[in-house]
């Protein structure tokens, strides 16, 4: 029995790691065909017009009355702590280089993941269950090429253009706290920010952000075209797609700042 319960317990496990990896090869295969005709921007230019305006309509509100409350939270809770040790001055620099290092990108994914990836997933699922997609390929038409190639493309560029309006509007909440609030000079709040900040701060940061769209964009379209052919198959595809890029998202960022940290060490005031 006790052999016979190893081998079964193997057998999941087997069953379990080749599950994952036929999934994780299915992605990889979506990503590189989507990006493989690329080039051919007149099959696919008005799609991504259409998504971008989509995704940039669904995410510029929440991400303001994200971004906002958020930069007075860090203010406040960086302020207490700066004012007790005499350095209230810094709380601004803390703020600002928390906003564009890590919350920008972050706050921008997961804005992309939970508002547009959850619309992608249900609009590819809803063509999959009507078969849409089969139809697609009886006509030549590859569906990724139409589909998911806009689509990582939009979700790239508005991931990209949201890491600006995060940080302007998480400043004006710190602003409002440190400057108004605690009554620290508006000089002395950005002083701060200027002398920790550097160009490759920015650079990386929208880097991540491209690079977090775009996982976004290519879990919810591989969800949404495998989903089971019923609409609750789609339901649980929008869940799905929604946790597991969630998951990638803050995986990655840790890799990426923690590679970044290793090459270019943080500096102090």
């Amino acid at each position: 029995m006790a052999v016979g319960g190893r081998a079964r317990v193997t057998g999941h496990l087997v069953r379990g790691t080749t599950g994952v990896l036929d999934r994780v090869g299915d992605m990889s295969v979506i990503a590189l065909e989507g990006f493989r005709r690329t080039w051919d921007v007149r099959a696919w230019f008005w799609e991504f017009v259409q998504q971008c305006w989509f995704l940039a309509r669904v995410t510029s509100l929440p991400v303001l009355l994200v971004s906002l409350p958020l930069g007075a939270t860090v203010a406040l809770q960086v302020g207490q702590l700066a004012w007790q040790l005499g350095a209230s001055s810094a709380t601004g620099g803390a703020v600002i280089v928390g906003l564009v290092r890590e919350v920008a990108p972050m706050a921008s994914a997961l804005l992309i993941a939970g508002a547009g990836g959850s619309a992608m997933t249900s609009d590819i699922g809803a063509r999959n269950i009507r078969d849409e997609l089969a139809a697609m390929e009886v006509m030549a038409v590859n569906p990724i090429h139409r589909l998911v190639t806009p689509r990582l493309w939009a979700a790239s560029t508005v991931a990209v253009l949201l890491v600006p309006l995060v940080i302007v509007a998480g400043a004006g909440g710190g602003y409002f706290f440190n400057v108004v609030v605690q009554g620290v000079t508006p000089g002395a709040y950005f002083d701060g920010a200027v002398s920790l900040l550097v160009t490759s701060d920015l650079l990386v940061t929208l880097f991540k952000a491209w690079i977090f769209g775009f996982i976004a964009a290519i879990m919810s379209c591989y969800f949404g075209m495998t989903c089971q052919t019923s609409p609750v198959g789609v339901g649980r595809a929008v869940n799905r797609s929604t946790v597991v890029t969630f998951l990638l998202v803050f995986a990655v960022n840790y890799v990426i700042t923690m590679i970044y940290f290793l090459a270019y060490p943080p500096r102090a005031l």
